[in-house]
């Protein structure tokens, strides 16, 4: 054989893979990049790296982050614990129950333990405080469980896998993209690639796919997902066209979880095609709680304070995606700006003194607009105090689509306005996998020297999804493959 484990993908997951395939013994790792070295990583570089795992302690963040108090001072006291019960009931709440037991199981036991790892390996790790922390009132408050992310986000944390992987001695080849799996005897032996020499097959004793969803691939979307998202921007790389999970059922695999979902988030409409390699997840818009979405028709669609935005974020892109002309705009007043994510400034927003103003600047009927703002100026109930650390429970009354939280009257200039689209990030749909990241055939039974992590790993999200699960997922399944792999291979 030419290598013990072969890593199909190069982002999150597989590197992770990769490395642990390595410290369990595996020798000869080699590592399949698609994309040539100058847009390496996958969709991981493009990511905030927050990273959404149990933990019973706020001191149990130390491990992690030994410096965040220094980095963030007062930030284990403005913590609160988010133990596995937290987790399984978020996640099963926006995945509406369909998130697969056994795999959700995994994800949610080993989260903490594989962070953990993380940082034993040489991911740094620091207090996500331009990503989730919210400062309302002289405090500061921090979504369950999505509080910690790699040093340099997404690209930090890619750039240190990549070191991590080459120090323990992994091979990796750039612009080698994978096109068919060998088998021998019902068992995965290899891949056929292609790079700059051609077509050429390496052989190993097992093969870990991870080379991400199909969400680049356009005629996928269009027969899987179908409707808006033929057409959608791609928030990631260019490279996740579906080649694994094309493999793998060409192997034997079996289909699992929701092929017509995905993960869409709010990001600004002037967002290129695929995603933007310098400002990575700085298109996103997420603080669309805390103001009001209307479309080019000047109506709203949508209850904007459902949830918090790392509990509803994935689904609103959706939601955007599908309103004339793909197009949406976020309404803001001056009581709130001190609240929008920093990420927000690397848009130039539409800045009016009235409404009438803002009426006048954007692509939108002007009477449904005004109409629109008026009913829901008319419907925000004052009982209760704004608290935007809190579902704070300040609803709309009498109005449809209803503001279940956070609902103030947009009164207060200047009042600023933010074009969205809908972006996708990754799809739900993926190969059936055990406990161990086995791949399943048809007959539920593993298929001989076979694995798959990250995106390609269905089943554990369906038609929403909580922020920081993603990474984590990669992580967790990239451990398990990378050991069972080295294992299969007889390391």
């Amino acid at each position: 054989m030419d290598y013990d484990v072969i890593v199909v993908g190069a982002g999150n997951a597989a590197l992770a893979a990769a490395v642990s395939a390595r410290n369990e013994g595996a020798e000869r790792v080699l590592v399949l990049e698609k994309a040539p070295l100058a847009v390496r990583g996958g969709n991981t570089h493009y990511s905030g790296a927050l990273l959404r795992f149990a933990f019973d302690r706020p001191q149990d963040l130390l491990r992690l982050a030994p410096d965040v108090e220094t980095q963030a001072p007062g930030f284990l006291s403005s913590i609160k614990p988010y133990p596995a019960e937290a987790f399984r009931r978020e996640l099963d709440d926006v995945t509406q129950g369909q998130t697969d037991p056994r795999l959700s199981q995994v994800l949610i036991s080993r989260s903490y333990e594989t962070a953990c790892w993380m940082a034993d390996q040489g991911i740094r790790m620091e207090g996500a405080v331009s990503l989730a922390a919210i400062q309302f009132d002289g405090r500061i408050k921090w979504p369950g469980g999505a509080v910690i992310r790699a040093v340099g986000e997404g690209v930090g944390l890619s750039r240190m896998w990549f070191a991590i992987a080459e120090r323990k001695g992994c091979e990796i080849r750039y612009a080698a993209a994978a096109q068919r799996l060998l088998q021998a005897d019902g068992r995965v032996n290899g891949v056929e690639i292609r790079d700059s020499a051609g077509e050429q097959v390496v052989r190993a004793r097992a093969i870990v796919l991870a080379c991400g969803g199909f969400e680049a691939n356009r005629a996928w979307r269009a027969l899987h997902l179908k409707g808006a998202w033929e057409q959608a921007k791609v928030r990631g790389t260019r490279f996740n066209t579906g080649d694994g999970l094309r493999m793998a059922i060409e192997a034997g695999a079996t289909r699992h979880g929701q092929w017509n979902g995905c993960h869409g988030t709010p990001i600004a409409a002037d967002s290129p095609e695929f995603g933007d390699r310098k400002r990575t997840d700085k298109t996103n818009r997420l603080s669309y709680p805390f103001g009001i979405l209307v479309n080019t028709q000047g109506l709203r669609f949508v209850d904007e304070g459902e949830d918090f935005q790392f509990l509803t974020y994935a689904k609103m892109g959706g939601a955007i995606l599908h309103q004339p002309g793909q197009l949406a705009f976020q309404i803001f007043d001056a009581k709130v700006t001190d609240l929008l994510e920093p990420r927000y400034a690397t848009s130039t927003p539409i800045v009016g003194e009235t409404l009438e103003a803002l009426a006048e600047q954007l692509p939108v009927d002007r009477e449904a607009f005004l109409s629109t703002l008026s009913a829901y100026n008319a419907a925000v109930a004052s009982q209760r105090p704004f608290d935007p650390t809190v579902r704070d429970g300040l609803s709309t009354e009498g109005l449809q689509p209803p503001k279940s939280n956070w609902a103030q009257r947009i009164d207060t200039p200047p009042f600023r306005v933010y074009a969205v689209t809908g972006g996708i990030t990754f799809t739900f749909g993926g190969v059936h996998v055990n406990e161990q990241a086995q791949v399943l055939g048809a007959d539920s039974s593993p298929i001989p020297g076979l694995y798959a992590c990250g995106e390609m790993v269905g089943g554990l999200f369906h038609s929403n999804y909580p922020g920081g699960a993603g990474l984590m997922s990669g992580a967790v399944f990239g451990r398990i493959a990378g050991a069972g792999a080295a294992s299969a291979a007889g390391a």
